[in-house]
């Protein structure tokens, strides 16, 4: 990790920080880097984000993903922008997005389907929220994953 990169988790580590606070801290790390810089804006996205401010979050994740971010930071991204989508009310868009980011698995699948259950909640469809929560949270349990996983399934697809 880089000296950059150091900066920026103390920042975020920082719980004495207000948001406001922290925005203009990321947004001096980020003044380092190029206006174009993919992992600057998703960090100043962040923080916008972490604020509340969601309507500057959602241009700024959306210049970072088109700029191109590494495989750490995407899905990161992809998931906390879809966030977004849904406190902005537009559920069907981080469905879609959310639903996509589950399909590529790796270390966020679970993240992803998190969030994706969190839309599927406020999309009107708790049950089928509650089914892809459990089945991302069963594989973690020391015990009864088989179970979990079996009822979770039934939420959505009952025994005739």
């Amino acid at each position: 990790m880089d000296d950059w990169d150091t900066r920026i988790d103390a920042v975020w580590a920082d719980d004495a920080l207000t948001d406001a606070e922290r925005i203009t801290r990321i947004d001096a790390l980020a003044a380092e880097r190029s206006d174009d810089d993919a992992r600057a804006l998703f960090e100043r996205a962040g923080a916008r984000d972490s604020a509340g401010i969601e309507a500057e979050a959602e241009v700024l994740y959306r210049r970072a993903l088109a700029e191109g971010l590494d495989e750490e930071h995407r899905p990161q991204a992809v998931i906390q922008l879809a966030s977004t989508l849904r406190n902005l009310g537009r559920t069907d868009e981080a469905l879609e997005m959310l639903r996509a980011e589950r399909e590529r698995g790796g270390a966020f699948g679970d993240a992803a389907s998190a969030f994706y259950a969190l839309a599927l909640v406020s999309s009107g469809d708790p049950v089928r929220g509650a089914a892809i929560a459990l089945e991302a949270l069963a594989p973690h349990l020391p015990r009864y994953t088989r179970s979990v996983t079996g009822y979770a399934r039934e939420l959505v697809d009952p025994p005739r």
